[in-house]
């Protein structure tokens, strides 16, 4: 069966919730009437997503780039669990975006490639379109989705600073588009919230767009004089 071993660890889970929470009835409480249920969820129905394979894979599901049933219901299962909208089954940016970022949380700097120093360093991995904060070797935020510049806009690469901060900025440049949270590194590029769809467009105009939540942490946590470190290419751009 398609999706056993993903389908078995979510059923695993269910039951340990219910265990601990008293909810598990005895398995001889009498069965319930056959028939359609109010409870039952919803058939999935969404076809094939632009990330179908990457989220097969992810989801130990066998992978052929073709929804199923099984797909579908998985995906949407993950969607659920990590609060991604719409939860519908589809392979989206959105969510294998998501995935990457679950992957990354087990040894964001695995590959070394942002600077272990003292102090704090924002690392902008624009290859995976994560961000995380480290001090040495302690991660302090673990990563988190972003969205950096677009083509021919790219977030510029290598060790910046931030020299200011505007809690409820807007762009001078750009119809006076809101940018919350924004901590300039590097002239006109700024860490700062996306209110709305991070993943909606092509890319930012350089900037390192965050969640609201995200952006907001992040405000909380650094200051004037932190570092930032930028590294990789944006998929989609040439840079």
């Amino acid at each position: 069966m398609r999706g056993t071993t993903y389908r078995r660890r979510i059923a695993v889970a269910a039951v340990t919730t219910a265990l601990l929470t008293g909810t598990l009835h005895s398995v001889s409480a009498q069965a319930a009437p056959a028939g359609p249920r109010a409870d039952r969820p919803a058939a999935c129905t969404a076809p094939t997503g632009p990330y179908q394979r990457q989220l097969e894979r992810y989801l130990q599901l066998p992978v052929d780039g073709r929804q199923s049933t099984e797909d579908c219901e998985a995906v949407r299962d993950f969607q659920r669990q990590n609060g991604i909208r719409p939860a519908d089954g589809q392979a989206t940016l959105g969510t294998y975006r998501i995935s990457v970022v679950l992957t990354a949380r087990k040894n964001p700097n695995a590959a070394g490639k942002c600077p272990v120093r003292s102090y704090r360093v924002t690392c902008v991995d624009m290859d995976r379109q994560v961000l995380w904060v480290q001090k040495g070797e302690r991660v302090l935020v673990p990563p988190v989705p972003i969205r950096t510049g677009r083509e021919a806009e790219e977030t510029r690469r290598g060790m910046h600073t931030i020299s200011w901060r505007s809690r409820d900025h807007h762009s001078t440049l750009y119809d006076n588009a809101p940018m919350p949270y924004a901590q300039f590194f590097d002239g006109g590029q700024a860490l700062h919230g996306h209110p709305g769809d991070l993943y909606d467009g092509g890319g930012s105009a350089g900037c390192v767009n965050l969640r609201m939540p995200d952006a907001k942490r992040l405000w909380d946590l650094l200051d004037e004089g932190d570092h930032v470190y930028v590294w990789g290419t944006k998929p989609g751009t040439g840079a």
